[in-house]
């Protein structure tokens, strides 16, 4: 499965990517919007490396492993798409020209 491995990466990049803008934007609005987006880019990023350990390791311990990943990595994803929408639409509300 060479689809998983390419996601957690790809996954990764965009959490540093994001983390970067942060640093380089001054607005808050728009640094916790960069936040939000990272935040989703890392709960990929563990819930995919725990699905990964479960097939390619197949074990009970991975499995539990695996599933406290997928848990918290999934946590991490709804938090980051409800930061998302709620600073998406609070840049709306400011900025009703862009």
């Amino acid at each position: 499965m060479i689809i998983f491995p390419i996601l957690i990466v790809l996954s990764l990049v965009l959490y540093v990517y994001y983390k970067v803008a942060i640093l380089k934007t001054k607005d808050g609005l728009t640094q916790a919007y960069f936040n939000a987006k990272s935040r989703i880019c890392l709960g990929s990023f563990i819930l995919l490396f725990g699905i990964n350990q479960y097939i390619f390791y197949g074990t009970r311990i991975s499995l539990f492993i695996g599933i406290i990943f997928i848990f918290l990595g999934g946590i991490q994803v709804v938090r980051g798409f409800k930061e998302t929408k709620h600073y998406r639409s609070e840049y709306r509300r400011l900025n009703p020209a862009d």
